[in-house]
């Protein structure tokens, strides 16, 4: 395991304050009494579930160019059929993965592809497990060009907790399946849009995990 780069500087910001407080109660402080010493527990552990946030487990990835590999950590929260108006501009099957605060945040390319669209829009911080969010959050919308010829959209869409996206996408770049796509600090969600037809693999209420878990199998016969 290892800490993702976008945690560097808040964790070191915030062991650097917290490291100076506990240095100026000792400057300060005859002796340390149990309400000091409680603080600095608090301090600490706060650091350490802090940190817990920007973690990235070693992981064997699923290789897979017939099946669509699960973007983020979290929990199948939709499955549905909807008309998508920004990129594919058709109806297609919509699967969203819910990330909990305790979830892995980093999001990954499910399949190989080429980036086409790459668009962020500023948005609300409404719960990310909302229906509405999708469209009304602040979001981030990737749109891929597989190789087999057919299209999808990812989004990353911010939630109540989650203040910032990080999005690495750019258009005109060829990416591969597992390759890191973006972060989400703090927990949110990301959706994906796919063509009708797509077999999909996960149902309601499961629990996924980035780089390993199989969302959607693709058919290479189908063309765009």
């Amino acid at each position: 395991m290892y800490i993702h780069k976008e945690g560097y500087r808040l964790l070191l910001s915030t062991l650097a304050i917290f490291v100076a407080i506990t240095v100026l109660m000792v400057v300060l402080t005859d002796h340390l009494n149990f309400f000091n010493w409680l603080l600095i527990v608090l301090m600490f552990g706060f650091w350490l579930a802090l940190a817990s946030f920007f973690r990235i487990p070693k992981r064997v990835f699923t290789e897979d160019p017939t099946r669509l590999i699960s973007p983020a950590d979290g929990t199948i929260c939709t499955v549905e059929q909807t008309f998508e108006k920004e990129y594919l501009n058709s109806e297609c099957l919509m699967v969203s993965v819910f990330m909990y605060g305790t979830d892995v945040h980093v999001n990954r390319y499910p399949i190989d592809g080429l980036v086409e669209y790459v668009k962020y829009h500023k948005g609300n911080y409404f719960v990310a497990s909302y229906p509405k969010s999708s469209l009304m959050n602040e979001r981030t919308s990737i749109g891929m060009l597989l190789d087999n010829g057919q299209r999808i959209l990812i989004r990353q869409v911010a939630g109540v907790m989650a203040r910032r996206i990080v999005c690495y996408a750019r258009e005109g770049e060829r990416v591969k399946q597992n390759q890191e796509l973006g972060f989400i600090k703090f927990g949110s969600r990301v959706d994906l849009y796919l063509p009708l037809g797509t077999e999909i693999d996960v149902a309601l209420e499961d629990v996924v995990r980035n780089g390993i878990t199989p969302i959607a199998r693709m058919d290479k016969s189908k063309d765009n």
